[in-house]
């Protein structure tokens, strides 16, 4: 079955561990759309985070933010997104009240539309995340705000050492509440909305475009793409991809540190093999 659509997951698949993106995947993402093949990027980022990597690439399709969250027109940021599901407000109140309590050492941070929210600008892991991303960071007084007060949430970011985090999912996830959470890194646990995945975004675009499932092909390398690699019509999870990813995927690739994306395109015949 030829493809006809490509989803791509951003962090450890789409860039390499230098957070770049290598001359070899731009000339693979750009041999797609010269053959009429929209490559999308699907990522747990905010759309600012996206926007100057599909400038980068030379793309002109809407982008998937916050694992599927919000969908956006790429080149009219400033416009009515095309897709929005936000968080009930008492469900990220309550998660901010128990990371607050119960894990103190965890970073706490949500992002509303286009605009990320934390406590503390100098935090060592939002400083952090701000130099991966290349985004800002805005100030907001989470323990001053009442339910009524917050704006609408589309993903919380909580960030940690690694045992840490496993230990916070665990508590979440036992708490039972009207969200879904995921490990989009080991220091790194996401939460949106129960409704929100890459999933259900990946749909909206294949009816946008009017491409069937058979003919979609994605790349990811994390728990939060699962639900993507499973989807699609083809799967390709990174090297460098847990091993219960790849599990979930029909193909493995090579790394992010080695062109995986360009290297599976040849292999699928997608793109002319690169001798």
């Amino acid at each position: 079955m030829a493809i006809h659509l490509i989803f791509s997951d951003i962090d450890g698949t789409l860039i390499n561990s230098h957070h770049e993106l290598t001359e070899r995947t731009i000339r693979a993402v750009q041999g797609c759309t010269s053959r009429g093949i929209p490559f999308v990027l699907v990522s747990a980022r905010m759309p600012s985070g996206i926007s100057p990597l599909q400038r980068q690439l030379g793309l002109s399709c809407p982008i998937i933010c916050y694992s599927g969250a919000l969908i956006v027109d790429a080149l009219l940021q400033s416009s009515a997104p095309l897709h929005s599901e936000t968080m009930n407000a008492q469900t990220a109140f309550t998660v901010y009240q128990h990371v607050s309590d119960q894990f103190p050492s965890v970073s706490f941070s949500a992002y509303s539309f286009n605009r990320w929210l934390v406590s503390d600008l100098d935090d060592p892991w939002v400083v952090q995340e701000q130099a991966i991303a290349g985004t800002t960071a805005y100030p907001f007084a989470f323990r001053k705000t009442q339910v009524d007060d917050l704006p609408p949430i589309h993903k919380i970011l909580c960030m940690g050492d690694p045992a840490e985090i496993d230990k916070l999912q665990l508590c979440l996830t036992d708490m039972s509440l009207d969200a879904v959470c995921y490990k989009s890194k080991p220091t790194y646990l996401e939460i949106m909305a129960n409704q929100a995945s890459k999933a259900s975004a990946m749909q909206k675009i294949m009816d946008r475009f009017q491409i069937p499932q058979e003919q979609t092909l994605a790349f990811g390398d994390n728990f939060n793409d699962v639900p993507m690699l499973r989807f699609a019509g083809v799967g390709v999870a990174m090297a460098n991809a847990p091993m219960q990813v790849k599990g979930s995927a029909d193909y493995v690739t090579l790394s992010n540190d080695q062109d995986g994306i360009a290297a599976a395109l040849e292999r699928l015949g997608i793109l002319p093999a690169v001798s």
